[in-house]
């Protein structure tokens, strides 16, 4: 039987992965960043306290969550949670420092492009309706060289001002990888220091669709919402919450709808059809928005048994 807190863990650090077989779990792997979910992590309860996982691409690999956890650098926290589940004792080995995100040493605003790579990249937001005005709010920046080579790069701030997380998008369509995360967990409030928490907040996929949504908005980096996101909506004053995700991430939204209105808040499921907001546009996104009527237990009933 696969535990079900160690999953839940191991996904808050490595995000959202896709069962196997067996008690297993595949991810993205964070060592060689290969673009389909080729680490593979065994969740079955023993006696051991042994998970293997594996990397069927790099071949990086180890007996036990611990040791994943070491080679990521994770924070002291994830040890303890790690500890209160397995009740495996770690005799002093527990990291304590968290490494320091920071951005790449090639990173450059791209505020005023210079050499052609980085016009490239400029011509490339501009086609994303990525304004001037947007690059110098989120400090969006590009890499003509190094790890993060031919790159846009998207820095998150927390409430502090300070780095929390990044994304590297690739501006070369034909790129194998698209997304080139950094070494470091996504479980964070992405642009939580645009946000104001007395408003109603909008969930999003990725950077693109929230600077082009503009108003109070998070992306979630993917498809799922990380614990600490979780946490702060449920605690924070915001009462009207609307969740924008893709068509074929609906289950998760419909899981997270019925999650939000347990906790009493008034919650919008907006219907995207065949654009994301990043390409519908901020006029056209707010017109969506205001149509969206609130969902009811009903109504969110009606959208599931549709989906069957």
């Amino acid at each position: 039987m696969a535990n079900e807190l160690l999953i839940n863990l191991v996904s808050s650090v490595l995000g959202e992965g896709k069962r196997t077989s067996r008690g297993n779990v595949a991810y993205h792997c964070p060592f060689c960043e290969h673009h389909k979910p080729k680490l593979e992590v065994n969740f079955t309860e023993n006696k051991s306290n042994k998970n293997p996982w594996n990397c069927w691409v790099c071949g990086t690999r180890g007996t036990k969550i611990k040791s994943l956890f070491k080679q990521l650098k994770v924070s002291s926290k994830y040890y303890t949670e790690l500890q209160a589940i397995t009740k495996d004792v770690f005799n002093g080995e527990i990291e304590t420092k968290s490494t320091i995100l920071e951005l790449p040493k090639e990173y450059k605003l791209l505020d005023n492009p210079q050499s052609k790579l980085e016009k490239k990249a400029y011509k490339y937001l501009r086609l994303r309706n990525i304004t001037k005005r947007d690059i110098l709010k989120y400090q969006i920046g590009f890499c003509e060289k190094g790890d993060y080579y031919n790159r846009i790069i998207i820095p998150s701030f927390d409430v502090d001002g300070k780095l929390n997380y990044f994304t590297a998008r690739s501006i070369d369509k034909n790129s194998y990888l698209g997304y080139k995360n950094p070494p470091t967990t996504r479980n964070i409030v992405p642009f939580e220091l645009f946000i104001n928490w007395d408003l109603p907040i909008i969930l999003c996929e990725g950077p693109f669709d929230a600077i082009a949504i503009k108003r109070n908005t998070i992306p979630l980096l993917g498809k799922n919402i990380q614990s600490e996101l979780m946490k702060k909506l449920i605690t924070s004053r915001v009462d009207k919450i609307y969740i924008a995700l893709d068509k074929d991430a609906q289950e998760q939204a419909f899981k997270y709808c019925q999650r939000f209105m347990d906790e009493g808040k008034e919650v919008y499921l907006v219907e995207l059809k065949d654009k994301d907001p990043s390409e519908m546009g901020f006029i056209e996104f707010t017109n969506l928005i205001q149509e969206t009527p609130p969902l009811t237990t009903f109504s969110l009933m009606e959208k599931k048994i549709s989906m069957i």
